[in-house]
């Protein structure tokens, strides 16, 4: 009965959090003054309308009241106003993708302040922590400095996951070849709790680790102490190369926190692009070949030749495309596979054909540039 005492939502450690809390308090509140009235006019109508109580007033004939009326679409439409109002601002102000302005009430975010960036990979079924700044990771144990905001860029391997540690933020979703982001802070020192909160699979109760809030002096030792870890020796693991993180992405269950002492340069987006095994083509760079090529040999053929993506005329990779109902009516095409005249298939029409037994085949598509393996020179920057 004891375990629902750690009310760690209704009080967190970190203003992001703080805020949630808060809303999730007004809305409560909106609400009961709907639930409550309610609740209480039933006994109290059952009470006084009762058979027994020949007292009260009996009026088969009624069918309608103004004053009453009023009551019953009024109060809720100002709650749902309320409701709706509180909800809009505080979906937009606490996004997870937009940076925290402040670390606390009444402390703005000091000009020149960088956010700490930590890079998360979900796995099964385990959660590894990437520091670029530090040069260093972590596997099952997360360590943030106190009052300095942090942004993190999420990816997973496998099945969908939630990275979630109640004490500091609301959860965000995790999804293999997919980035998002979350941006938060810790106010006060102290050790919380992260844990995922989506099923994910056999090992998915062990999936939780410490997160450490530390003053600056503190996180600094504690990254000094992650990477002068030696491989073989306690929680250190050496340098986390690509070869090692295929090591790890394995299906593993309650796995101790690990150290590594180095990463290799661009790891973390070759995860998100699902290309970390050597002769593996980059989803970006298949996307960034279909873009500019239409297919074709990017060898052979200039940018914008080939078959354009369907129905779009807007700018190239890494800018905004305009949707359909942004654009203007001389802007929107036909696709390709509507405007031009069916082509033949492979096969035959006659029966028994052994032709019609290989129309399907698999390619991978050549990307522009070279194929390369290694060590730090085939990371992706």
């Amino acid at each position: 009965m004891l375990g629902g005492c750690d009310a760690v939502v209704l009080n967190p450690a970190g203003d992001v959090a703080v805020q949630q809390r808060d809303l999730v308090l007004i809305a409560t509140a909106l609400m009961l003054l709907i639930i409550i009235p309610v609740m209480a006019l039933t006994v109290l109508f059952a009470w006084r309308y009762r058979k027994s109580n020949t007292e009260a007033e009996y009026d088969p004939e009624f069918d309608h009241s103004t004053m009453l009326e009023l009551v019953i679409w009024s109060a809720p439409l100002l709650i749902i106003i309320c409701l709706g109002a509180v909800t809009w601002t505080s979906t937009h102000l606490l996004d997870p993708y937009r940076p925290i302005e402040r670390t606390a009430p009444g402390q703005p975010v000091a000009a020149g302040v960088k956010p700490l960036e930590v890079q998360v990979v979900a796995l099964d079924w385990k959660w590894l922590f990437i520091y670029p700044e530090q040069g260093i990771a972590t596997v099952n144990e997360l360590a943030l400095p106190v009052d300095r905001p942090v942004e993190f860029r999420l990816t997973g391997t496998s099945v969908m996951n939630a990275f979630y540690v109640p004490a500091m933020a609301g959860m965000i979703y995790t999804m293999p070849g997919m980035e998002t982001k979350l941006h938060a802070v810790l106010n006060r020192e102290g050790t919380f709790k992260g844990l995922s909160s989506h099923y994910s699979g056999a090992g998915f109760s062990g999936m939780h680790f410490p997160v450490y809030a530390l003053q600056s002096n503190g996180f600094d030792q504690w990254v000094e102490k992650v990477r002068t870890s030696q491989a073989g020796q306690g929680k250190g693991k050496g340098e986390l190369t690509r070869a090692a993180f295929l090591t790890i992405e394995k299906p593993s269950e309650y796995v101790p926190a690990m150290y590594y002492s180095g990463v290799q340069r661009g790891l973390f987006d070759r995860v998100v692009n699902r290309c970390v095994a050597d002769n593996t083509p980059c989803m970006s760079d298949v996307m960034m070949h279909d873009r500019m090529t239409g297919g074709g040999d990017p060898h052979k053929m200039k940018v914008g030749e080939g078959n354009p993506p369907v129905n779009n005329t807007g700018p190239m990779h890494g800018d905004r495309t305009k949707g359909a109902l942004e654009k203007s009516p001389e802007e929107i095409e036909v696709s390709p596979h509507q405007s031009l005249e069916p082509t033949p298939s492979n096969g035959a029409q006659d029966a028994g054909e052994m032709k019609n037994r290989r129309m399907s085949f698999l390619s991978i598509p050549q990307t522009p540039g070279p194929q390369t393996s290694g060590h730090a020179g085939a990371g992706r920057g």
